[in-house]
């Protein structure tokens, strides 16, 4: 969680606030997420194709750093700026990360208080959905400013059909937490909050609004279920 998010998606994400939900926040995301481990794999694959040995890494939406430990582990001649406005949400970071916090910067904030840079890469995994449309459309375009040309951005969230399917696609999110392991009552709540709370869009807007930004490659890498990815190039 590292941006600016609209009044609905602000009451979903109180348990960011919430010390004993965030200390168990990283049995969340592999549970609602189809492939979270391999997202990340993924993300350091697509990085790695454009970044240098010694890059700088931008982070959006860093709290709880399970990307931020997966990248440094896989790249440790890279350095991080990680993004991120809850701060009981960073302080889990630092845990997660341990020693690795030696090559990463945490910033309690939104895009607006990140670094100019420029940095060789960033990222926003899981993050970007909870921004209503124009903010959305601001956060992307101040992360290209802050990338070197050419180098790559990795989105990640929540984007699916929103047409007579997207209660169907919202089932399927729902039992796929259940069948991972969920409680049945907490998969329900959060297929309601997803619903009513939070600002999520098509693939096409999605990717539209990257192309917008000035990343003008900007293509999909990345489809489960309720969840999409994207890789483009400042």
């Amino acid at each position: 969680m590292a941006t600016k998010a609209d009044d609905g998606a602000q009451q979903f994400m109180k348990a960011f606030l919430d010390p004993v939900s965030v200390a168990r926040y990283a049995e969340g995301p592999p549970r609602f997420v189809p492939g979270f481990d391999a997202l990340h794999r993924m993300t350091s694959v697509l990085l790695d194709e454009h970044a240098p040995s010694d890059a700088r890494v931008l982070v959006l939406g860093a709290g709880g750093g399970l990307e931020l430990k997966a990248l440094a582990t896989a790249h440790p001649g890279w350095t991080f700026v990680g993004v991120d406005p809850a701060a009981e949400m960073l302080r889990q970071a630092e845990r997660t990360l341990g020693p690795l916090m030696a090559r990463v910067e945490l910033i309690e904030g939104y895009i607006d208080d990140a670094p100019a840079g420029p940095f060789d890469a960033a990222t926003c995994l899981l993050t970007l959905h909870f921004l209503g449309t124009a903010e959305r459309e601001r956060t992307v375009r101040a992360i290209h400013a802050r990338l070197k040309p050419g180098a790559p951005f990795v989105a990640a969230h929540g984007s699916y059909p929103q047409d007579a399917s997207r209660d169907l696609w919202l089932s399927r999110y729902a039992g796929f937490a259940v069948a991972s392991g969920a409680d049945p009552e907490q998969a329900e709540m959060a297929r309601s909050a997803v619903a009513t709370a939070v600002n999520m869009m098509s693939p096409e807007d999605d990717l539209s609004i990257l192309r917008a930004a000035g990343f003008a490659d900007a293509e999909p890498f990345f489809a489960a279920f309720t969840w999409r990815g994207w890789i483009g190039h400042a």
